[in-house]
């Protein structure tokens, strides 16, 4: 766990906030997406470095195939040169290098000819989705196929079909990244995301790109109050890994976080919450979306499909919480070619951008305060009214009052929002002011209401 970057190099890698926007977003997502990525390999590999040109302190680890962790083991490492099919005519019909969904992930070499009934049953087609290739995988037996159009399915005549696929699929390692950019404070937020799927625009370079860009952010900052672990792993093998070498510290450390997939469209804003759906991730998310989209999409843990699974698992249980655009499994588009450089957008990854960094900065801004004088305060002699905005000032005194009315030591900011109903955002300079009137003082961290 010790990936903590030196001050040196958290200046060498702060983010050119004039780059800070959706066209650079989507550059970097366009960089990204041709690369044929897998659970390992040499697209795993490449994805991390390219990563790491923007995050130079990341580290690449490396598992090897057959280790055991938790109840999962390593799958062997796949390398993927070239698939193709050819028809009886001699045309490629079905190319790997014209569109890397068009193999099967995790297919073993093949060379061999077939009749097209036996070819059929290796074939992966959607009648429901005629143009779209689907994402197909065989990670954990042993097989082998194609996916394309059912339009060009329905096209194959019958005769010899020329099958080859040019594979490796033997003992090799498992690779994922990790930094930690440091704060003030041991305690940190986990940002993880996944580098494990092919060409697929939101549900796999979204995420990847976001998380790289917040990284950039974060160690831009002149002072960050958190520690923040970014991780880029293998969905669910690689989250499994990395909890089982790392729980104890980050069941110890980690006080809240994010899985980040999905936040590059430009449709909706979705949150889904945690196992039990009360941590201070959870808390932070509703509060930002509150304000940045209230009409955002709300799914319990009950609709989990990502690494939230590992990370809110019974045993584990930390604060992990995910904050998306179109939820995966929720857009037509999911898992297949449709999901490309087009259905990602750059007002879309800006946006999903945007959401995380209010919850970020939300959870940095979030404190436990305790009012220091016995019954209301009054706040005329101290000037307060008129330190307020003259327009709703009695909406604004209202709200102060009520914010002193709980500050008891047991509730945070987050807490006193939702129960006066007031933006986490409006509460932040009232604080101040009363901060300075010498109203309130900061409880430190234990106090905060779970």
């Amino acid at each position: 766990m010790d990936t903590r970057v030196s001050e040196n190099q958290v200046i060498e890698s702060k983010l050119d906030l004039s780059d800070l926007s959706g066209a650079a977003l989507h550059r970097f997502a366009t960089q990204l997406f041709p690369i044929c990525r897998s659970l390992s390999g040499p697209g795993v590999r490449q994805t991390l470095a390219m990563i790491r040109e923007r995050l130079p302190d990341l580290e690449v680890r490396e598992m090897a195939s057959g280790m055991k962790f938790f109840d999962w083991r390593v799958p062997d490492e796949w390398t993927i040169r070239d698939a193709y099919v050819v028809d009886p005519q001699g045309e490629r019909v079905i190319d790997f290098k014209t569109h890397n969904l068009h193999i099967v992930g995790y297919s073993e070499p093949v060379d061999t000819t077939l009749s097209l009934d036996e070819l059929q049953d290796h074939l992966f087609s959607l009648p429901d989705q005629p143009d779209a290739i689907p994402y197909v995988t065989s990670y954990y037996s042993r097989s082998w196929g194609f996916c394309l159009r059912h339009v060009d399915r329905l096209r194959l005549r019958p005769g010899a079909y020329r099958v080859r696929i040019d594979s490796d699929l033997s003992p090799g390692v498992l690779n994922y990244g990790e930094v930690l950019i440091p704060g003030e404070s041991c305690e940190e937020v986990l940002l993880s995301t996944y580098v494990c799927h092919p060409s697929m625009g939101n549900n796999e370079v979204s995420g990847p790109v976001v998380t790289t860009f917040l990284g950039q952010w974060l160690a831009s900052l002149p002072r960050r109050r958190f520690s923040y672990r970014l991780v880029f792993v293998p969905e669910t093998i690689g989250s499994i890994v990395y909890l089982s070498r790392n729980l104890e510290a980050l069941k110890r450390d980690v006080v809240a976080g994010y899985v980040v997939t999905c936040v590059g469209d430009d449709r909706c804003y979705s949150y889904l919450a945690s196992r039990l759906g009360n941590t201070l991730a959870d808390r932070a998310a509703l509060s930002a979306l509150s304000e940045l989209a209230p009409g955002f999409r709300r799914y319990s843990f009950l609709d989990r499909g990502s690494d939230e699974r590992q990370y809110c698992s019974p045993g584990v249980d930390l604060p992990v919480a995910l904050v998306m655009r179109s939820k995966y499994e929720e857009y037509p588009e999911y898992h297949t070619s449709l999901d490309d450089l087009r259905f990602i957008t750059p007002t879309g990854l800006l946006g999903g951008f945007t959401a995380l960094k209010r919850c970020i900065e939300t959870i940095e801004s979030n404190r436990t305060y305790k009012v220091d004088c016995l019954c209301e305060p009054q706040l005329g002699k101290r000037g307060l009214y008129a330190n307020l905005s003259s327009k709703g000032s009695a909406d604004d005194s209202k709200t102060m009052m009520d914010l002193i009315a709980y500050c008891d030591g047991d509730h945070d900011l987050l807490a006193i929002a939702d129960r006066i109903g007031a933006p986490f955002a409006r509460l932040e300079p009232i604080v101040e002011v009363l901060q300075r009137a010498k109203l309130l003082s900061e409880v430190p961290r234990g106090g905060v209401m779970p």
